[in-house]
């Protein structure tokens, strides 16, 4: 009899469990403050978690972050202001997209680099292989008549 009201017990804090995790209500002043503030926790990324916005994580420091995007917003801070701030103390990995700086140029130019590289190598293998097709040219031909004529 014991039994089964220690397993009908355990049943119900399992089922009911995520029933007690905390929830999130923020408040906000106005409709234009809310919206400024899911836009940056999404443009914002988490710290801890590996390539999960402040939005979509869970960990604590992303709670305290968006509590504090919240905030600094509800002060009157500006975006770039709050962005800022966040740059300030995490760096360039809390940006989705990192700022130009003399770290990150190569972040920013080596795709169209490695393009720039790409239609190089593409232009002269088509340039050799045209080469090859058309024969040899006048002054291939002339070597080849001299070193025949030895």
């Amino acid at each position: 009899m014991m039994g089964r009201w220690a397993l009908a017990g355990c049943l119900f804090w399992v089922l009911s469990a995520p029933s007690l995790a905390a929830i999130e209500a923020t408040a906000f002043p106005d409709e234009t403050i809310k919206a400024r503030y899911y836009d940056l926790i999404a443009m914002l990324r988490c710290p801890q978690c590996l390539n999960t916005n402040l939005a979509g994580s869970d960990a604590m420091i992303a709670q305290n972050l968006r509590a504090t995007v919240r905030r600094l917003l509800i002060e009157g801070k500006t975006d770039a202001e709050v962005k800022q701030f966040m740059f300030e103390r995490y760096g360039d990995f809390i940006l989705y997209e990192p700022r130009w700086t003399a770290k990150t140029w190569l972040l920013w130019l080596g795709p169209f680099g490695l393009v720039l590289i790409g239609l190089s190598v593409w232009w002269s293998m088509g340039a050799s292989s045209r080469k090859i097709r058309h024969g040899l040219s006048d002054s291939d031909r002339a070597s080849l008549k001299r070193l025949m004529d030895r």
